[in-house]
């Protein structure tokens, strides 16, 4: 009888932080119907997966339950290819979301899923792995934030932690929609933000001030804090804020 493969992966029997992962060694799954099995060239961590295995109470909200896994982006290349499965072949790069399993050689997806939790789409030419590791989370948290604030031409946005894993896809989703786009962060990451397509202002005493002398006129400047998103239509007869509000980058 042929022994059957193994792999890595880190797993968890107890709810808690960084302690109680470990890496242990799991069979390697083989891809039912409907499945693809991908092997795992990088994975992405963000705030979610720690939030997410943190307590019990957390992770069941998640439909988590023990021993669980780790991890919720991936990026890899198309391991095995289950019965009716279109659209993909082995060795095919591919990212996507594998809820709090991606930290692992090999994550099992099902492609008609389409959600986050559950999902492989083809790699980009031209995106290397480690780049496409970080698109799932961030990106789509990105993508809703911009979508919330129905950014436009002549709409300007401020986007608090522009450097960060959300900021940096909010703010070129936001220049792509044809938005004006003032972002705050470090003084070290002005060039970087000024790449993107921002205009940055830096953290730190005054930065409200900072914001108002880039911002449109407007009536009754509202409150301010680094981790609010503002946006403005170009003034008519007044210049009255309409505000949306998103998840917040990381920093």
């Amino acid at each position: 009888m042929q022994e059957q493969q193994k792999g890595r992966a880190v797993q968890l029997d107890a709810w808690g932080g960084p302690e109680v992962l470990d890496v242990r060694e799991v069979p390697v799954p083989e891809a039912g119907p409907g499945q693809l099995r991908v092997r795992v060239t990088a994975a992405g961590l963000n705030p979610m997966d720690w939030i997410m295995t943190a307590d019990a109470d957390t992770a069941a909200r998640f439909g988590l339950s023990l021993p669980a896994g780790f991890g919720t982006d991936y990026a890899g290349v198309v391991d095995q290819v289950g019965d009716g499965v279109t659209g993909y072949a082995p060795g095919d790069r591919v990212f996507g979301g594998a809820l709090s399993r991606a930290v692992a050689d090999y994550v099992m997806i099902d492609p008609a899923d389409g959600n986050a939790a559950n999902e492989a789409h083809h790699t980009p030419d031209g995106i290397d792995d480690l780049t496409a590791a970080t698109l799932t989370i961030a990106g789509r948290t990105a993508l809703a934030a911009v979508g919330v604030a129905d950014l436009g031409p002549g709409d300007t946005v401020l986007i608090g932690g522009a450097g960060g894993g959300v900021g940096v896809f909010a703010v070129q989703l936001a220049r792509l929609a044809g938005a004006r786009v003032i972002g705050t962060g470090s003084p070290a990451s002005a060039d970087f933000l000024r790449d993107l397509g921002a205009e940055p202002v830096a953290y730190g005493d005054g930065l409200a001030d900072r914001v108002q002398a880039l911002a449109p006129p407007r009536a009754s400047p509202p409150p301010w804090t680094c981790t609010e998103r503002r946006r403005w239509k170009p003034p008519e007869n007044s210049a009255s804020p309409t505000s949306a509000s998103a998840p917040s980058p990381p920093r």
